[in-house]
Parts: C-alpha cells; structure tokens; sequence
C-alpha cells in the first residue's frame, strides 16, 4: 500500500492511542503496515471458517479424489497422495494448468478451488537418487556392524596375546603352534578389514583396528623368538610384574632390555646372524 492511499485510509478512520484504526476494518500493526483487523467476535470468526475443497489429481490412467483445506500447501497434498499412488513424495511432481507446482506453494494462492484438476507424474531421476542414496546407506550400515563384530574379535584374541605375553616372559615356554594359531586368527581379520568398503568415520575406525591387528602380530613375531630361546637355553625369567597391563607392544624396561641383549649374543653363538624381524604392513 502507497503512502498516498495509507493518508487516505487514515483520514476516514480516526486512530486509537493503541495504534489501530477505530474502523472495524483495518489495524496498524507496529512497523506501521496497515493490515485487516482481527476480531474477537465469534460471528466473524465463523465467517472466516477455511473451507475444503474436492481436488481431482490424475495419475496415470487413474483418477483420485481429495479433500484438502483450500490453505494446504502442495506438499501436504503430496503426503495425501502418497497412500493411494504408493508414491514417496519426493518421488511426485504435480502440475495445475500445465505448470509444475512447488511444495511449498498454497492451494488457495495458486488458484485452486472445489472441483480444480491437477496432473501427478513420478520424478524419476528424484527416484533414482533416493535409490543410490538408500544403498549407500545400507552399506555402511552393513559396514559399521562388520567392523564392530571384527573389532570384538580382536578384543578376544588381543586377551590371549597378553597371556602368551605373560607366560614367555615369566619363563613359561608356550607351544609354537599356539603362536602360529594366534597369528594366523589375527591375519583372518586383517583380510576382513581389507575387504570392507568404508568412507568418513567408518574409514578411521576401520584403519584403527588394522593397525591394532598389525602391532598384535608385530608382538607375536618378536615372542616367538623369545619363547625359541627359553627352550634352547631352558631359561626361568621369574615375572616380576605379574600384574602388569598389556600394551601388545615389548616391554621397554632395564630388566627386558637385558634380557634382549642377552638372548641377542646367544642367537649370535648359535645362529651364522642375528634374527631380525622385517614385517612391512601395507598401507589399507
């Protein structure tokens, strides 16, 4: 509204101290626009009553009847056909008059009345993306669950490693074959973990528990040396921290690193060279 027609309007109507114009037609709201006044009375209030309209939508060689509010938008009437067309609502286009129509556009504004007809076809490339974007979700769901059910795995045999851990090093010599068995259980997840497609987060953990696999083998391999020696020197280390948490990684304190040293000098008594553990990871 002009300048010149709100002059107008307020020289017909004598304004109030609140603001709105004593005719029953029109109030001034804060920001000074003019707009129709709001009545308390239950009689108007009847009057305004929004009415409901029948629409005929078309879909394919079908027709289906809806009743709606005249103020609905088109979204709300795609959620009333998506019962009876089976079709998810991002899946629909409506046109009215040969023009697609926005979901967020209203009934009454874009012209409809009782009786109005209107055109539904299927989006098909909005179906497509639905489609690609609900199995790139089912896998990574399915690649979450794999990576959880691998990651208690290697929490049970990570147990095991630190009792082998604590026998060797308390003097108890183990059967190889436990240790081949150990290493062979962890490389099994370590094929599993390569052979899960993963992006984001699910990506990280994977990479974490493949390098948790990678430090338990590490840890066997350089056991498997050990427990070699306390056979052929029939060794009795006494455990002098039995309580101690395993980290999967070789104990770094004075006491092993002696003992290290002195398993070294008996391998080069009895051995043409050092034993030297070179096991290269790829990166996954």
């Amino acid at each position: 509204m002009s300048s010149k027609e709100l002059l107008r309007m307020k020289s017909k109507n004598k304004v109030n101290g609140n603001g709105s114009l004593s005719s029953s037609g029109w109030e001034m709201r804060p920001g000074g626009m003019l707009v129709q006044k709001r009545s308390s009375d239950h009689s108007n209030q009847s009057s305004m009553i929004v009415p409901t309209i029948r629409l005929k939508v078309k879909y394919g060689s079908s027709y289906h009847e809806v009743k709606i509010s005249s103020q609905a938008t088109f979204g709300e009437l795609k959620k009333m056909l998506a019962g009876p067309t089976g079709l998810h609502t991002e899946d629909q286009k409506i046109f009215y008059k040969e023009k697609e129509k926005d979901s967020r556009s209203f009934l009454d504004v874009a012209g409809l009345k009782d009786g109005s007809k209107l055109v539904l076809i299927e989006d098909e490339i909005s179906k497509e993306k639905r489609y690609l974007e609900s199995r790139k979700n089912a896998k990574m769901e399915n690649a979450s669950k794999e990576i959880t059910t691998i990651r208690l795995e290697i929490d049970k045999l990570a147990k095991q490693v630190g009792n082998v851990e604590m026998d060797i090093y308390g003097g108890k010599k183990v059967t190889e074959t436990l240790l081949l068995s150990l290493i062979e259980l962890l490389m099994t997840q370590l094929i599993k973990l390569d052979g899960i497609t993963a992006d984001g987060d699910l990506k990280l953990q994977r990479r974490m528990q493949v390098k948790r696999v990678q430090k338990y083998i590490e840890t066997l391999d350089m056991l498997k040396i050990r427990n070699s020696a306390l056979g052929n020197h029939n060794a009795n280390v006494p455990m002098h921290n039995k309580n101690r948490t395993f980290t999967g990684q070789m104990p770094k304190s004075i006491y092993y690193q002696q003992e290290q040293r002195k398993m070294g000098n008996f391998a080069d008594q009895t051995s043409p060279g050092p034993v030297v553990v070179t096991t290269k990871w790829e990166t996954f």
